[in-house]
Protein backbone atom coordinates (compact mmCIF):
# COMPACT_ATOMS: atom_id res chain seq x y z
CA UNK A 1 0.00 0.00 0.00
CA UNK A 2 1.57 3.13 -0.86
CA UNK A 3 2.57 5.75 1.99
CA UNK A 4 -0.98 8.24 0.47
CA UNK A 5 -2.93 5.80 0.45
CA UNK A 6 -2.48 4.17 4.11
CA UNK A 7 -2.68 8.21 5.91
CA UNK A 8 -5.72 8.71 3.65
CA UNK A 9 -7.46 5.71 5.06
CA UNK A 10 -6.39 5.97 8.59
CA UNK A 11 -7.40 9.55 8.59
CA UNK A 12 -10.75 8.57 7.86
CA UNK A 13 -11.17 5.59 10.33
CA UNK A 14 -10.11 8.53 12.65
CA UNK A 15 -12.57 11.04 11.37
CA UNK A 16 -15.55 8.05 11.33
CA UNK A 17 -15.05 6.98 14.44
CA UNK A 18 -16.26 9.31 16.97
CA UNK A 19 -19.24 9.51 14.83
CA UNK A 20 -19.99 6.10 15.10
CA UNK A 21 -19.65 6.30 18.85
CA UNK A 22 -22.02 9.60 18.88
CA UNK A 23 -24.73 7.53 17.18
CA UNK A 24 -24.62 4.86 19.16
CA UNK A 25 -25.34 6.89 21.82
CA UNK A 26 -29.12 5.78 23.56
CA UNK A 27 -31.62 9.03 23.01
CA UNK A 28 -32.50 10.66 26.13
CA UNK A 29 -36.00 9.40 27.55
CA UNK A 30 -38.99 11.99 26.87
CA UNK A 31 -42.02 12.27 29.56
CA UNK A 32 -45.20 13.90 28.35
CA UNK A 33 -46.51 15.73 31.29
CA UNK A 34 -50.05 16.27 31.00
CA UNK A 35 -51.39 18.84 33.66
CA UNK A 36 -54.89 19.72 34.13
CA UNK A 37 -54.06 23.05 35.87
CA UNK A 38 -50.95 25.67 34.95
CA UNK A 39 -47.05 25.28 35.82
CA UNK A 40 -47.67 28.39 38.47
CA UNK A 41 -50.10 27.20 40.35
CA UNK A 42 -48.48 23.40 40.24
CA UNK A 43 -44.40 24.36 41.08
CA UNK A 44 -44.41 22.95 44.22
CA UNK A 45 -46.47 19.64 43.54
CA UNK A 46 -43.93 19.47 40.11
CA UNK A 47 -40.89 19.55 42.52
CA UNK A 48 -42.06 16.72 44.64
CA UNK A 49 -42.87 15.11 41.26
CA UNK A 50 -39.41 15.01 40.16
CA UNK A 51 -37.94 14.26 43.76
CA UNK A 52 -39.78 10.91 43.28
CA UNK A 53 -37.93 10.19 39.93
CA UNK A 54 -34.99 10.39 41.41
CA UNK A 55 -35.56 8.58 43.60
CA UNK A 56 -35.04 5.67 40.52
CA UNK A 57 -31.97 7.67 39.01
CA UNK A 58 -33.96 9.75 36.74
CA UNK A 59 -32.72 13.61 37.02
CA UNK A 60 -34.35 16.16 34.42
CA UNK A 61 -32.28 17.75 31.80
CA UNK A 62 -29.73 15.10 32.55
CA UNK A 63 -30.93 11.81 31.58
CA UNK A 64 -34.25 12.19 31.23
CA UNK A 65 -36.30 15.68 29.09
CA UNK A 66 -39.76 16.15 30.37
CA UNK A 67 -42.41 17.63 27.49
CA UNK A 68 -44.98 19.84 29.35
CA UNK A 69 -48.77 19.91 28.10
CA UNK A 70 -51.00 22.47 30.74
CA UNK A 71 -54.92 22.90 30.50
CA UNK A 72 -55.11 25.41 32.68
CA UNK A 73 -58.06 24.51 34.17
CA UNK A 74 -59.87 24.11 31.11
CA UNK A 75 -60.46 20.29 30.85
CA UNK A 76 -61.71 20.65 27.24
CA UNK A 77 -58.13 20.80 26.25
CA UNK A 78 -56.85 18.01 27.77
CA UNK A 79 -57.84 15.89 24.81
CA UNK A 80 -55.59 17.73 22.42
CA UNK A 81 -52.85 18.26 24.42
CA UNK A 82 -52.71 14.24 25.23
CA UNK A 83 -52.95 14.15 21.09
CA UNK A 84 -50.04 16.26 20.89
CA UNK A 85 -48.04 13.84 23.11
CA UNK A 86 -48.62 10.78 21.27
CA UNK A 87 -47.79 12.44 18.13
CA UNK A 88 -44.42 13.28 19.49
CA UNK A 89 -44.03 9.81 20.60
CA UNK A 90 -42.96 10.36 24.53
CA UNK A 91 -41.89 7.51 26.09
CA UNK A 92 -44.32 7.79 29.04
CA UNK A 93 -47.43 10.22 29.55
CA UNK A 94 -47.59 11.11 32.94
CA UNK A 95 -51.32 12.58 34.44
CA UNK A 96 -50.77 14.12 37.99
CA UNK A 97 -53.84 15.14 40.04
CA UNK A 98 -56.54 14.63 37.91
CA UNK A 99 -58.91 11.79 36.44
CA UNK A 100 -59.96 14.23 33.39
CA UNK A 101 -56.18 14.44 32.67
CA UNK A 102 -56.07 10.37 33.29
CA UNK A 103 -59.19 9.57 30.71
CA UNK A 104 -57.87 12.12 28.04
CA UNK A 105 -54.05 10.04 27.84
CA UNK A 106 -55.87 6.93 27.89
CA UNK A 107 -58.20 8.05 25.38
CA UNK A 108 -55.32 9.23 23.20
CA UNK A 109 -53.64 5.94 22.77
CA UNK A 110 -53.36 2.65 23.89
CA UNK A 111 -49.43 1.40 23.39
CA UNK A 112 -47.79 4.64 25.27
CA UNK A 113 -47.38 3.70 28.80
CA UNK A 114 -49.53 6.12 31.37
CA UNK A 115 -48.89 6.69 34.64
CA UNK A 116 -51.65 8.32 36.73
CA UNK A 117 -52.19 10.05 40.14
CA UNK A 118 -56.13 10.38 40.59
CA UNK A 119 -58.18 11.30 43.77
CA UNK A 120 -61.11 8.81 42.41
CA UNK A 121 -61.36 4.76 42.09
CA UNK A 122 -59.52 4.25 38.72
CA UNK A 123 -61.39 0.86 38.39
CA UNK A 124 -64.67 2.58 38.35
CA UNK A 125 -63.55 5.18 36.16
CA UNK A 126 -62.63 2.86 33.77
CA UNK A 127 -58.85 3.06 33.86
CA UNK A 128 -57.51 -0.26 34.44
CA UNK A 129 -59.17 -3.75 35.21
CA UNK A 130 -58.59 -3.89 38.50
CA UNK A 131 -56.19 -2.56 41.32
CA UNK A 132 -53.85 -5.51 41.29
CA UNK A 133 -53.79 -6.35 37.58
CA UNK A 134 -54.31 -2.86 35.77
CA UNK A 135 -54.00 -4.58 32.31
CA UNK A 136 -53.18 -2.71 29.63
CA UNK A 137 -50.88 0.49 29.08
CA UNK A 138 -52.28 2.04 32.36
CA UNK A 139 -51.24 2.00 36.33
CA UNK A 140 -50.51 4.69 38.64
CA UNK A 141 -51.22 6.31 42.05
CA UNK A 142 -55.12 6.79 43.74
CA UNK A 143 -55.44 8.45 47.00
CA UNK A 144 -58.47 8.82 48.91
CA UNK A 145 -60.21 11.83 48.19
CA UNK A 146 -63.78 11.68 46.32
CA UNK A 147 -64.68 8.33 48.46
CA UNK A 148 -64.09 10.52 51.60
CA UNK A 149 -66.60 12.96 50.26
CA UNK A 150 -69.58 11.80 52.19
CA UNK A 151 -67.41 11.84 55.21
CA UNK A 152 -66.56 15.57 54.72
CA UNK A 153 -70.24 16.35 55.06
CA UNK A 154 -70.64 14.22 58.39
CA UNK A 155 -67.97 16.42 59.87
CA UNK A 156 -69.57 19.70 58.29
CA UNK A 157 -72.44 18.20 60.18
CA UNK A 158 -70.50 17.30 63.72
CA UNK A 159 -69.06 21.07 63.63
CA UNK A 160 -72.19 22.68 63.10
CA UNK A 161 -75.36 19.84 64.39
CA UNK A 162 -78.22 22.47 63.42
CA UNK A 163 -76.97 22.89 59.30
CA UNK A 164 -80.43 22.36 57.11
CA UNK A 165 -78.50 23.40 54.36
CA UNK A 166 -74.92 22.30 52.69
CA UNK A 167 -74.14 23.10 48.88
CA UNK A 168 -71.48 21.44 47.15
CA UNK A 169 -69.38 22.91 45.02
CA UNK A 170 -68.02 20.48 41.51
CA UNK A 171 -66.42 21.49 38.60
CA UNK A 172 -69.01 20.54 35.49
CA UNK A 173 -66.50 19.44 33.41
CA UNK A 174 -64.91 16.87 35.33
CA UNK A 175 -67.94 14.96 34.33
CA UNK A 176 -66.90 11.40 35.90
CA UNK A 177 -65.94 13.11 39.59
CA UNK A 178 -69.01 15.71 39.56
CA UNK A 179 -71.38 12.85 38.96
CA UNK A 180 -70.17 10.03 41.40
CA UNK A 181 -69.85 13.05 44.38
CA UNK A 182 -72.94 14.26 43.71
CA UNK A 183 -74.54 10.92 43.52
CA UNK A 184 -72.90 10.10 47.12
CA UNK A 185 -73.23 13.11 48.53
CA UNK A 186 -77.12 13.37 47.85
CA UNK A 187 -77.54 10.49 49.30
CA UNK A 188 -75.33 11.08 52.88
CA UNK A 189 -76.99 14.36 52.98
CA UNK A 190 -80.53 12.75 53.13
CA UNK A 191 -79.14 10.41 55.76
CA UNK A 192 -78.14 13.21 57.92
CA UNK A 193 -81.73 15.46 57.08
CA UNK A 194 -79.93 17.41 55.08
CA UNK A 195 -80.45 19.44 51.98
CA UNK A 196 -78.30 19.53 49.15
CA UNK A 197 -77.41 22.72 46.68
CA UNK A 198 -75.27 22.19 43.78
CA UNK A 199 -72.99 25.09 42.58
CA UNK A 200 -70.48 25.33 39.19
CA UNK A 201 -67.58 26.71 38.64
CA UNK A 202 -65.22 25.40 35.87
CA UNK A 203 -63.09 28.68 35.87
CA UNK A 204 -61.67 30.89 38.04
CA UNK A 205 -63.50 33.90 36.80
CA UNK A 206 -67.14 31.45 37.97
CA UNK A 207 -65.57 31.18 41.63
CA UNK A 208 -67.47 34.83 43.08
CA UNK A 209 -70.42 33.94 41.12
CA UNK A 210 -70.75 30.75 42.30
CA UNK A 211 -70.19 32.20 46.06
CA UNK A 212 -72.38 34.58 45.42
CA UNK A 213 -75.15 32.17 45.13
CA UNK A 214 -74.67 30.76 48.58
CA UNK A 215 -76.87 33.37 50.24
CA UNK A 216 -79.34 32.52 47.76
CA UNK A 217 -79.49 29.01 48.39
CA UNK A 218 -79.48 29.86 52.03
CA UNK A 219 -76.98 27.42 52.31
CA UNK A 220 -75.29 26.89 56.18
CA UNK A 221 -72.01 25.43 55.03
CA UNK A 222 -70.13 24.32 51.90
CA UNK A 223 -68.07 21.29 50.54
CA UNK A 224 -65.67 21.98 47.69
CA UNK A 225 -65.13 18.86 45.38
CA UNK A 226 -61.91 17.54 44.31
CA UNK A 227 -60.69 18.85 40.95
CA UNK A 228 -57.52 19.52 39.83
CA UNK A 229 -58.31 23.40 38.85
CA UNK A 230 -59.78 23.39 42.86
CA UNK A 231 -56.53 22.10 44.00
CA UNK A 232 -54.51 24.78 42.42
CA UNK A 233 -56.24 27.03 43.48
CA UNK A 234 -56.86 26.44 47.27
CA UNK A 235 -55.77 29.68 48.73
CA UNK A 236 -57.76 31.79 46.66
CA UNK A 237 -60.89 29.73 47.40
CA UNK A 238 -60.11 29.82 51.25
CA UNK A 239 -59.76 33.42 50.72
CA UNK A 240 -63.50 33.38 49.45
CA UNK A 241 -64.61 31.72 52.60
CA UNK A 242 -63.26 34.17 54.53
CA UNK A 243 -64.91 36.47 52.54
CA UNK A 244 -68.36 35.28 52.40
CA UNK A 245 -68.19 33.99 55.64
CA UNK A 246 -68.54 30.40 54.97
CA UNK A 247 -67.76 27.21 57.16
CA UNK A 248 -66.30 25.05 54.31
CA UNK A 249 -64.18 21.99 53.83
CA UNK A 250 -62.20 20.10 50.86
CA UNK A 251 -59.56 17.81 50.73
CA UNK A 252 -56.19 19.61 50.97
CA UNK A 253 -54.56 21.51 53.87
CA UNK A 254 -53.42 24.21 51.60
CA UNK A 255 -57.16 25.08 52.04
CA UNK A 256 -56.91 25.14 55.80
CA UNK A 257 -54.18 26.85 55.40
CA UNK A 258 -55.17 30.05 53.07
CA UNK A 259 -57.88 30.45 55.55
CA UNK A 260 -60.49 27.50 54.97
CA UNK A 261 -61.92 25.76 57.72
CA UNK A 262 -60.86 22.43 57.56
CA UNK A 263 -59.57 20.01 55.50
CA UNK A 264 -59.86 16.59 55.12
CA UNK A 265 -58.24 13.76 52.97
CA UNK A 266 -55.29 12.39 51.13
CA UNK A 267 -51.78 13.20 51.46
CA UNK A 268 -50.75 14.87 48.08
CA UNK A 269 -47.17 15.41 48.53
CA UNK A 270 -46.83 11.58 49.42
CA UNK A 271 -48.88 10.25 46.35
CA UNK A 272 -47.29 12.93 44.10
CA UNK A 273 -43.72 11.44 45.02
CA UNK A 274 -45.27 8.12 44.23
CA UNK A 275 -46.32 9.12 41.27
CA UNK A 276 -43.00 10.04 40.32
CA UNK A 277 -40.95 6.98 41.74
CA UNK A 278 -43.63 4.77 39.30
CA UNK A 279 -42.55 6.38 36.46
CA UNK A 280 -39.25 5.92 37.27
CA UNK A 281 -40.06 2.56 36.76
CA UNK A 282 -42.00 2.44 33.80
CA UNK A 283 -38.99 4.45 31.97
CA UNK A 284 -36.93 1.60 33.87
CA UNK A 285 -38.70 -0.91 31.35
CA UNK A 286 -41.52 -2.25 34.07
CA UNK A 287 -44.63 -2.87 32.15
CA UNK A 288 -47.85 -1.04 33.38
CA UNK A 289 -50.13 -4.26 33.54
CA UNK A 290 -47.43 -5.65 35.92
CA UNK A 291 -47.31 -2.79 38.05
CA UNK A 292 -50.48 -2.44 40.57
CA UNK A 293 -52.52 0.48 41.32
CA UNK A 294 -50.75 1.92 44.46
CA UNK A 295 -53.00 3.66 47.33
CA UNK A 296 -51.98 6.49 48.86
CA UNK A 297 -53.71 5.27 52.42
CA UNK A 298 -52.60 8.32 54.45
CA UNK A 299 -55.69 10.93 55.48
CA UNK A 300 -55.49 14.15 57.41
CA UNK A 301 -57.84 16.60 58.90
CA UNK A 302 -56.90 19.67 59.24
CA UNK A 303 -58.95 22.61 61.11
CA UNK A 304 -58.00 26.06 61.00
CA UNK A 305 -59.19 27.82 64.41
CA UNK A 306 -58.40 31.49 63.85
CA UNK A 307 -61.32 30.71 60.74
CA UNK A 308 -63.69 29.41 63.29
CA UNK A 309 -63.39 31.86 65.17
CA UNK A 310 -63.89 34.96 62.97
CA UNK A 311 -66.98 32.47 61.64
CA UNK A 312 -68.41 32.15 65.29
CA UNK A 313 -67.96 28.80 65.65
CA UNK A 314 -67.23 26.72 68.35
CA UNK A 315 -65.31 23.70 67.32
CA UNK A 316 -65.91 20.63 69.92
CA UNK A 317 -63.03 19.09 71.76
CA UNK A 318 -63.85 15.90 70.89
CA UNK A 319 -63.24 17.65 66.86
CA UNK A 320 -60.11 19.24 67.68
CA UNK A 321 -58.64 15.79 69.18
CA UNK A 322 -59.13 13.99 66.47
CA UNK A 323 -57.22 16.73 63.72
CA UNK A 324 -53.70 15.63 62.81
CA UNK A 325 -52.83 19.39 62.12
CA UNK A 326 -54.66 22.61 64.42
CA UNK A 327 -54.51 26.14 63.09
CA UNK A 328 -54.76 28.15 66.23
Amino acid sequence: MRRREFITLFGGTVVAWPLAVHAQQPAMPVIGFLGSASPDLFAKALGTFRQGLSETGYIEGRNVKIEYRWADGQNDRLSGLAADLVRHQVNVIVAPASTPAALAAKAATATIPIVFQIGSDPVVAGLVASLARPGGNVTGVANLNTELEPKRLELLRELMPTAKIVALLVNPTSSFITESISRDLQSTARTLGLQLKILNASTEREFDAAFGTLAQVRADALVIAPDAMFISRSEQLGALTLRYAVPAITQYREFAMAGGLMSYGGNSTDAVRLLGIYTGRVLKGEKPADLPVVQSAKVELVINLKTAKALGITVPNTLIGRADEVIE
